[in-house]
């Protein structure tokens, strides 16, 4: 049976583990989501409620992290929603329905929150399944002002009165320092870093589309 909960302070690092160990090789050879989950607690756009865990037996063997975001309305306003991700599950976890869960809890929490919509980048082909719709059928756009296949909308109001037309910007959070990175993962243990995967592979299709 899996728990979903807040993650305590003392999880932290173990947490970090996970999100490592979910991602390596997966979009890009090794991964940076770790320090991405590291560097999110840290910000101003940082939702304590939505920083979950799921547990099994006691283990952590998932997480998902949420921030405060915005788009920025054709109509001149700016709509507060929220950002998903990273989110991650062991990789000997997949497939058992840890991050639906996880997606599940999330919804549920945001709803009390009064927010009226997650936005993500991610693989169609999973966060259809959860809810989620192509940004374009919402006319929400990325911060070039162009459609993204990858651009995913879930809303949690109904859809007829969702009126976010607009451009999505992602926050700076998510912008990786390479040296400020490197620095941060000397503390994990050495793993080899591979390229040209099939998931990789995947990911450069969807951030070209």
């Amino acid at each position: 049976m899996i728990e979903i909960r807040q993650e305590d302070i003392v999880e932290q690092r173990e947490t970090e583990n996970v999100v490592r160990e979910a991602f390596w090789n997966v979009y890009s050879p090794g991964c940076c989501e770790h320090f991405l989950l590291h560097k999110i607690r840290r910000s101003h756009v940082f939702i304590p409620q939505l920083n979950l865990v799921a547990l099994c037996s006691g283990m952590i063997v998932g997480h998902v992290i949420n921030i405060r975001s915005y788009i920025e309305g054709d109509d001149g306003s700016c709509h507060e929603i929220l950002c998903l991700g990273p989110i991650a599950v062991l990789p000997q976890f997949q497939r058992q329905g840890v991050g639906s869960a996880l997606i599940a809890k999330t919804k549920q929490i945001a709803v009390s929150l009064g927010y009226k919509a997650i936005i993500l980048c991610g693989d169609p082909s999973f966060y259809a399944k959860q809810g989620f719709y192509p940004a374009e059928k919402f006319r929400i756009r990325n911060s070039d002002n162009m459609y993204a296949e990858a651009l995913q909308v879930c809303p949690l109001c109904e859809i007829a009165s969702l009126n976010l037309a607009g451009k999505y910007h992602e926050d700076e959070v998510y912008k990786v320092d390479n040296a400020e990175f490197k620095e941060f993962d000397k503390d994990f243990l050495p793993k080899k870093a591979v390229s040209g995967t099939p998931s990789q592979q995947n990911f450069l299709r969807l951030q070209q589309s």
